[in-house]
C-alpha cells in the first residue's frame, strides 16, 4: 500500500514555479460595460472580443449536470489538451514515465512521444481489464500517471470499478479515467470517488452523447489543487467564444440528450444481434459505448467492401490483440438499415 498521496511531489519544479500569464480578462472582478484593457477591435460583431478565460458560466451548467463545484472542472480544446497538460504538469521530459493500458485511445502514447515522457505499456488482460499486478510491478518512483479509459475505446468495455479502486489506492501517481462514452453506460462515473481519491482524474467530452464533436470541448473532472495547477499552465483564452456559447446553448435541451442516448443504445443493442447471426463474423465483443468491436474472418476484405458502398468503419486489425477486428460507431435507424443491408451482402458472398 502506498504512503499517503502528496501531489506537490508529483509536479514539475519549473511548475510550481511559474508565475502564470495573467490575461487582461483575469485582472478584474465585478461587471464591465466599456473594455479598454485587451487590445480588441472595439467594433461590435459578436466574437470581437476575448472569451472568458475561466468560462465560469458554462463551468456552472456543466457542474449542475455533474454534481461538481465548478472549481473542479477544466475545460480543454477536446480532452485531448487536457491530456497533454497533464504531461506538461508532472511529467518531466526525457526522465518520468507513464503507464498505459492497451489496447486504449492512442493519443496517450502520442502525447507522451510529443511530450519526451516514456510509455511503458501494460496490456489489459484476455477479457480486456486492467491487470493491477503488472500495472503496480511496472510502476516506480518516476511513474506518474495511469491512463485508463472506461468504456474503453477500441474494446468497449467499462473497466472493473474494483480494480479502478484498488489503482487509486496503490499507484503512486496521478490516474487518469477516461469516460469520453460514460453516457452510454450510465450510473457508471467515478465522479463520486473524486472527494476520495486526491490522485483521481476523470476525463469527460461533449463530443459523444451531447452530439458537440465539432466544437472540441473536452472536460477535466479532478480535485480543486489538481485542477489550479492545470489552470497555471493553460493557454489563456483556450476554449473559444463560439464552442462556449454553443455548448451552453445545447447544454439547454437535457431531454433531447437523454432521448438520443436511449435510441443509440437501443440501436446498439438491435445491430448487436444482427451481427451475432452472419456468418463471417467470428465474436461480438460486448459494449458499453456507443460502438461494437467485432472480430470477422477477414477484417480488411469487410472495410474494403463497405467502403465500396460509402459506409466507413474503422479498421483495428492492426492493434496487437485485436486481429481482424472492426469498429463500428452506431449511426441513425436508417443509417444502421443502410449498413445492415451492406452487410448482407457481404455475408451472402464470403
Amino acid at each position: 500500500m502506498k504512503t499517503s498521496f502528496s501531489l506537490s511531489g508529483l509536479v514539475r519544479e519549473n511548475v510550481k514555479k511559474l508565475i502564470p500569464y495573467s490575461s487582461a480578462r483575469d485582472e478584474f472582478s465585478g461587471k464591465g460595460s466599456v473594455f479598454l484593457d485587451a487590445n480588441e477591435n472595439p467594433n461590435e460583431n459578436g466574437v470581437n472580443r476575448y472569451p472568458d478565460p475561466m468560462q465560469k458560466e458554462l463551468k456552472l451548467r456543466l457542474g449542475e449536470l455533474k454534481g461538481v463545484h465548478p472549481e473542479n472542472l477544466l475545460l480543454g480544446n477536446g480532452s485531448d489538451e487536457v491530456i497533454d497538460l497533464l504531461f506538461r504538469a508532472f511529467c518531466e521530459p526525457n526522465i518520468d514515465n507513464v503507464i498505459i493500458c492497451t489496447p486504449t485511445y492512442g493519443m496517450y502514447e502520442v502525447a507522451a512521444g510529443i511530450n519526451a515522457i516514456e510509455n511503458r505499456g501494460v496490456p489489459l488482460t484476455a477479457d480486456f481489464q486492467p491487470d493491477v499486478d503488472a500495472v503496480l510491478v511496472a510502476a516506480d518512483e518516476k511513474s506518474k500517471l495511469l491512463f485508463l479509459c472506461s468504456p474503453n475505446n477500441p474494446t468497449a468495455n467499462l473497466l472493473s470499478e474494483s480494480k479502478l479502486v484498488r489503482l487509486l489506492g496503490d499507484f503512486q501517481g496521478i490516474v487518469i479515467v477516461d469516460e469520453a462514452y460514460v453516457d452510454f453506460a450510465p450510473g457508471k462515473s467515478l465522479i463520486d470517488k473524486l472527494d476520495k481519491y486526491p490522485n483521481l482524474v476523470i476525463l469527460q467530452t461533449l463530443s459523444k452523447a451531447w452530439g458537440m464533436a465539432g466544437i472540441r470541448l473536452g472536460i477535466g473532472l479532478a480535485s480543486k489543487e489538481v485542477i489550479r495547477i492545470l489552470n497555471r499552465i493553460k493557454p489563456p483564452y483556450n476554449v473559444n467564444c463560439l464552442t462556449q456559447t454553443k455548448a451552453l446553448e445545447l447544454l439547454k435541451s437535457e431531454d433531447s440528450y437523454k432521448d438520443q442516448v436511449k435510441n443509440i443504445i437501443e440501436e446498439r443493442d438491435k445491430l448487436m444481434v444482427f451481427l451475432s447471426d452472419l456468418s463471417f463474423v467470428e465474436k461480438v465483443y460486448p459494449t458499453d459505448a456507443n460502438f461494437i468491436l467485432i472480430r470477422v474472418n477477414n477484417a480488411r476484405g469487410l472495410y474494403d467492401f463497405l467502403l465500396a458502398d460509402e459506409i466507413i468503419i474503422r479498421d483495428r486489425s492492426k492493434i496487437k490483440s485485436l486481429g481482424n477486428c472492426v469498429r463500428i460507431s452506431i449511426g441513425t435507424n436508417q443509417e444502421n438499415t443502410i449498413l445492415r443491408n451492406s452487410l448482407t451482402k457481404f455475408d451472402l458472398k464470403s
